[in-house]
């Protein structure tokens, strides 16, 4: 009997609310490495997020849209039980400085111990990328700061509406 090989898929969750191009650096980075990259957003409604998961994913899928082998989906839930759905060998996240790897190193021992077959890689994105967050890129534009060269171009014409809104409605 044939063995047919499984492709190597690994999820990169977040709430990547909004993605900047420090993720899409990460992205590019996993896809050498995995067969398939799945982008997996979390809801996460405790960060109070300025973008729902819809708006996510649609300025995520015109981000990626140069990305082969790259599929972007919702999840809620334990990410465990995502990886074991999809077949996915490992997690993917970044890690920007050594502020990161604490919690980091906590969530990838935590999902090892609910399930002794995930493995976490972490990623180091390009130099360029390593102060960004998607919670500065928020505050940056809410005071009126350029970030058009820190995300995608869908993602710097949709923070600018959402505040704009914001300010109409007399939220700022």
């Amino acid at each position: 009997m044939a063995h047919t090989k499984r492709p190597q898929v690994a999820v990169y969750p977040g709430t990547f609310d909004p993605i900047t191009n420090g993720h899409i650096d990460i992205i590019g980075r996993a896809l050498r490495l995995f067969e398939h990259v799945v982008v997996a957003v979390a809801p996460n409604p405790t960060k109070a997020p300025l973008f729902d998961a819809n708006e996510r994913l649609n300025m995520i899928f015109h981000a990626t849209k140069q990305f082969k082998n790259l599929s972007v989906e919702t999840f809620e839930g334990l990410l465990v039980h995502e990886m074991k759905r999809r077949g996915a060998i490992a997690i993917v996240r970044g890690i920007r400085a050594v502020s990161d790897f604490e919690y980091e190193f906590q969530m990838a021992l935590m999902n090892r111990k609910l399930d002794n077959n995930v493995e976490t890689v972490f990623l180091m994105p390009s130099e360029e990328y390593t102060y960004l967050s998607s919670s500065l890129i928020k505050e940056v534009a809410s005071y009126g700061g350029e970030i058009a060269d820190l995300v995608p171009e869908i993602v710097s014409e949709k923070i600018a509406q959402k505040l704009a809104l914001k300010k109409s409605q007399g939220k700022t």
